[in-house]
């Protein structure tokens, strides 16, 4: 199941102890980045994770903290004999940023695959990453187009191995059958996937979200997800006009949209560089949620 590194946990510009914001979620021996700020391939080397298996890049929005690393990222990718096609999904209004990004990379080893996601709650299967896998995206409220993610990550049923013998079924369709798909087998019957599995599992929930106000919809996009990773700039509530006029919320405001998402965890992530210690608002913020983390630099978690 998914493994969550978040790269980095800075909004703005890197700190020599805090990168930029960016996460990495590894399944099945593939990557899912979203965002790649300056430094991005960097923290990967430093937190362990491998630049080589990322499949699909994910933009929240066009601004320098969350893309300018990505022609570097792209470039090392080619250097680590990459041939395979790179999917990037970004939101509608900065088509002209990313070419441009990508001109001066225009020589790589593979194709680049862009996506434009409109302005509008929108998801997908990615195939790619895993097919019982699917990516959400819903508009937030930033100064510019500006989009959050979520990720569900279905499980198959418990395969039931006596039955499929009791029934006769050849070994080879086993897998087929737990796939979800029905199977004619050489003695003329169809045997259903329902007929060989048992109860359903819990799919995991992943939702991230930065650069925003803390709007009501973020609650409901990220409704009961394992782990709901948002932005938190500040922790003083003296700060709270400001951060609203600049499309942005406080700590405080991520762990009122985690309650009412009934979450089950909340790491807090795109700090202000003027926010030297947010650590310092745990106590204040685990009365609002206590599940909420001031997450660091390599964060890791396996779901």
């Amino acid at each position: 199941m998914p493994e969550i590194c978040l790269l980095g946990t800075g909004g703005m510009l890197p700190l020599k102890n805090r990168y930029l914001t960016s996460l990495f979620i590894e399944h099945n021996g593939k990557g899912i980045l979203i965002d790649c700020g300056e430094g991005t391939q960097v923290a990967f080397a430093e937190h362990d994770c491998k630049l080589s298996r990322i499949e699909t890049i994910l933009i929240t929005h066009g601004h320098a903290d969350h893309v300018t690393g990505l022609p570097g990222l792209l470039l090392s990718l080619g250097n680590c004999s990459r041939t395979s096609p790179l999917e990037i999904y970004f939101p509608a209004g900065w088509e002209r940023v990313m070419k441009n990004l990508l001109s001066v990379c225009d020589c790589l080893p593979f194709e680049i695959k862009l996506h434009v996601l409109p302005l509008q709650p929108n998801s997908w299967t990615a195939e790619q990453i895993d097919p019982l896998l699917t990516i959400s995206a819903i508009p937030v409220e930033h100064k510019v187009p500006c989009m959050g993610y979520s990720f569900l990550f279905r499980k198959k049923p418990v395969f039931l191995p006596e039955q499929a013998k009791n029934l006769n079924i050849p070994v080879q369709y086993w897998k087929i059958l737990h796939s979800g798909e029905s199977v004619l087998l050489p003695d003329g019957r169809t045997i259903f996937p329902e007929q060989v599995t048992g109860e359903s599992r819990k799919s995991i929930k992943i939702t991230y979200v930065t650069d925003s106000r803390p709007i009501p919809e973020i609650s409901s996009f990220a409704e009961h997800a394992d782990l709901l990773i948002c932005e938190g700039m500040y922790g003083d509530l003296e700060k709270n006009s400001s951060m609203k006029q600049k499309g942005h919320m406080l700590m405080q405001d991520a762990c009122h949209l985690a309650k009412n998402a009934s979450v089950k965890r909340l790491w807090l992530t795109h700090y202000s560089p003027a926010e030297k210690h947010p650590e310092n608002y745990q106590d204040e913020l685990k009365k609002i949620f206590p599940q909420a983390k001031i997450s660091r630099d390599g964060e890791k978690i396996n779901l």
